[in-house]
């Protein structure tokens, strides 16, 4: 398979993750909230490392001479941060599931509190917070898509690895949209429609990210001084990424304790599978 294939391929895997969240929150009762805070925090761990350890300094070392060095790279780290950033300023604080965290994982609670906040306007505004969900989660999407389609075109191994990382943080923005449409128009199937959906935004990003190369006779992969400007963009958003969703939805879900060491975790596993591989 060639390194494109396998990068759209790796980008498909994360952005489906919202089904497979959608699907949890449908088919069982109640899921661990400390094992999700877990797997968020080491999710979290995972992409700073990559992030720190692999793209920031690859992007270093690659643009040590000329276009102005090492001060061009960070200038990109922080416009991948800021282009999050307006992300989430455009969209409603109330309808942007990275801003109202107070989810439960468990379905029937979780249904009770959204109702409960829509409650004068019944089951048309329930259904109306689901797909605004999804739509936040599809704008959010992009940005990840290219990130982590550009770090599997990188680098197999660390695509891998950020792919993991960006389905695990999936799992719960797929739950944030199939509870409210399910428990407004009582059909799993639509509600598990609406939650793959907005996750699927992540290839598109992904293959406009692409084409816009293809188009301008680029080759992604040894675009010059563009590409480790890329990379460092791509670490600031898995940063900002980490630290205003990943982490904070952890400790909401579960012990502060529990997301830390899922922090460590990640770091550790992914540092020694970059050192042994």
């Amino acid at each position: 398979m060639s390194p494109i294939a396998t990068a759209l391929l790796l980008t498909l895997i994360a952005g489906s993750a919202t089904g497979l969240g959608g699907a949890m929150i449908l088919f069982r009762k109640k899921l661990s909230s400390n094992f999700l805070a877990g797997a968020l925090g080491l999710s979290a761990g995972v992409m700073i490392f990559i992030s720190l350890a692999e793209l920031y300094p690859e992007a270093q070392a690659a643009m040590a001479e000329g276009y102005g060095g090492r001060a061009l790279v960070l200038l990109a780290f922080f416009a991948g941060m800021g282009l999050i950033t307006l992300i989430d300023f455009l969209i409603p604080e109330y309808e942007n599931p990275h801003e109202a965290s107070g989810l439960s994982l468990d379905s029937r609670n979780a249904a009770t509190r959204m109702v409960s906040r829509s409650e004068h306007e019944g089951k048309a505004a329930l259904q109306k917070l689901g797909v605004m969900s999804a739509i936040a989660i599809a704008v959010h999407n992009f940005p990840e898509g290219m990130a982590t389609f550009i770090g599997a075109l990188n680098d197999a191994q660390m695509g891998a690895g950020i792919t993991f990382a960006i389905a695990v943080h999936n799992i719960p923005e797929g739950i944030a949209v199939a509870i409210p449409i399910y428990y407004a128009t009582k059909s799993k199937s639509k509600s598990l429609l609406y939650a793959t959906l907005s996750g699927l935004t992540e290839p598109v990003g992904a293959g406009i990210c692409y084409g816009i190369t293809a188009l301008s006779g680029i080759q992604i992969e040894s675009a010059g001084a563009a590409f480790p400007l890329i990379l460092s963009a791509v670490a600031g958003i898995m940063i900002y990424i980490s630290l205003d969703e990943l982490l904070p939805t952890a400790e909401k879900y579960g012990k502060h304790h529990i997301a830390i060491a899922g922090v460590v975790a990640g770091m550790a596993v992914m540092g020694v599978s970059l050192l042994l591989l």
